[in-house]
């Protein structure tokens, strides 16, 4: 349960409200201790996940806690303590939390601590064994595969066949 003054100052409450507005437009939150990281490596960090069309956020955890509770998504206070970032996705948020673990083994001041996904909580061991997962992407291009091969000896059987024909009648 977030702090809560009994009259909130107008500049917090617009701030809570400009938190609500950003989770609002996505489904899935990961979120990471920052504590080390140099703007450089925060800055880089942003650069990759925007190539997977998801944001890094700063968040002060008293405003994003609120947030979270107006919006129902529960259960992520344990998460908002300390230096905290919220990787937010909208899909494939396995590939996010990809980005995330893989530059946590370059930057090891960057810590998963669990995520929110499509309102199920994940530790740092499920979000971990999430990201191991083949993106959206990828299993569609496994599944287009495995169903193209059955057509591509199909269609070269058959072609076979009528090239055979085709030399028995020349002959």
């Amino acid at each position: 349960m977030a702090v809560r003054a009994k009259k909130i100052q107008p500049a917090k409450a617009e701030a809570i409200e400009n938190a609500k507005k950003t989770f609002a437009d996505y489904s899935d939150f990961i979120f990471a201790d920052y504590r080390g990281l140099t703007v450089e490596q925060i800055t880089a960090l942003r650069d990759k996940l925007r190539e997977k069309n998801a944001v890094l956020k700063v968040v002060k955890n008293n405003f994003a806690r609120i947030a979270f509770e107006e919006m129902k998504v529960e259960n992520v206070a344990d998460y908002l303590k300390g230096p905290t970032v919220v990787a937010m996705a909208k899909e494939d948020s396995n590939e996010v939390a990809k980005v995330l673990f893989d530059f946590a083994k370059d930057a090891p001041a960057l810590s998963v601590k669990g995520a929110s996904i499509a309102n199920e909580i994940y530790d740092q061991a499920k979000i971990e064994a999430y990201s191991k997962v083949p993106g959206r992407n990828q299993l569609i291009a496994m599944l287009m595969s495995a169903m193209n091969g059955p057509a591509q000896k199909l269609a070269a059987t058959l072609k076979a066949y009528a090239d055979k024909k085709a030399a028995e009648g020349a002959n």
